[in-house]
């Protein structure tokens, strides 16, 4: 018999997550599968813990690792990947934005095509802000223009994999991980299922705006280098627009179609100009040196305080 885990991370949900246990039993029950339930406690702090761990106490199939602070959603879910021993693995939220009815349609589609990834396609968000919506749209599309590699559009943690892309995902030794990158970077055969979001059953969602632009951020320093191509690119032609104003400025000066003395306004803008591209390119160079700096110091992704069941 195959078997399966649902790695769910929680961050606060103590409101959410004894529904999110009701709604998986029957569906889990009804597959001709060994399932476990794996929680994975990012540093919560409201009743999360107690909840999870009076859940683990009543029902075996429960695992639930507590982390020692909260880490974050990425190492959550990295944490979920690599203490799963199942054959395959469901990533889901808690919030069952990702509805559990959808499990066995994920395993069907994984049979029929044999594939190691089957991802959910997000056609509709309900519940969700038109901002929302479209920065989420528009983050995916911007990735795959600027990336090196290509991602699918619309689709989130929300997928079924295998045990050879847990294999392979569990070597990676880096600690900034964009884990859905990832998997789609590993190959293999990945296959879409389309899918309607549900709202969230209660309370709002935890990324920020400063979030998200923080996860957009690392997302694609992670898998390109072409803002570094578009900082040059910047430095570039502020060379060129220099050289041009000054060309203009030496000529107009013997022509006498312009008074040196009056240049305020154009010197001022010069300066804005090359300051702007000069903090931008810094700026990108620092990103990519950050990342740097956080990978050779080689701190775990995650610090686990205890693990039930």
């Amino acid at each position: 018999m195959k078997t399966l885990s649902i790695i769910i991370p929680c961050y606060n949900e103590e409101n959410v997550v004894d529904i999110c246990y009701a709604k998986l039993c029957p569906v889990l029950e009804s597959l001709d599968m060994e399932c476990r339930i794996l929680f994975v406690n990012d540093g919560s702090v409201d009743g999360t813990k107690a909840k999870l761990t009076q859940l683990s106490e009543q029902d075996n199939r429960i695992t639930v690792i507590n982390f020692s602070r909260n880490f974050g959603q990425q190492a959550a879910v990295t944490a979920g990947i690599h203490h799963c021993k199942s054959d395959f693995a469901i990533i889901m939220d808690a919030d069952m934005q990702d509805p559990p009815a959808l499990i066995p349609k994920l395993i069907e589609k994984q049979i029929q095509e044999n594939a190691n990834v089957v991802y959910g396609v997000r056609r509709t968000r309900l519940g969700e802000s038109r901002f929302k919506v479209w920065s989420s749209r528009s983050f995916y599309r911007t990735l795959n223009r600027l990336s090196n590699d290509k991602f699918p559009l619309d689709s989130g943690d929300f997928r079924l994999i295998d045990r050879t892309i847990m294999n392979h995902f569990n070597s990676f030794k880096e600690r900034e991980k964009y884990v859905r990158g990832l998997i789609s970077w590993v190959g293999f055969k990945q296959v879409p299922l389309d899918y309607e979001r549900d709202a969230r059953i209660h309370g709002e969602s935890k990324y920020s705006l400063k979030k998200m632009l923080s996860f957009g951020v690392n997302a694609l320093t992670y898998f390109s280098h072409k803002p570094l191509h578009i900082a040059m690119s910047l430095g570039f032609v502020a060379v060129i627009v220099g050289i041009i104003m000054a060309l203009w400025s030496i000529f107009g000066k013997f022509f006498g179609y312009t008074d040196a003395e009056s240049g305020w306004t154009s010197i001022i803008i010069t300066i804005i100009f090359f300051g702007g591209v000069q903090l931008l390119t810094i700026g990108v160079l620092g990103r990519y040196i950050g990342t740097l700096f956080n990978e050779v110091k080689e701190r775990p992704e995650y610090i686990i305080e205890d693990i039930l069941n």
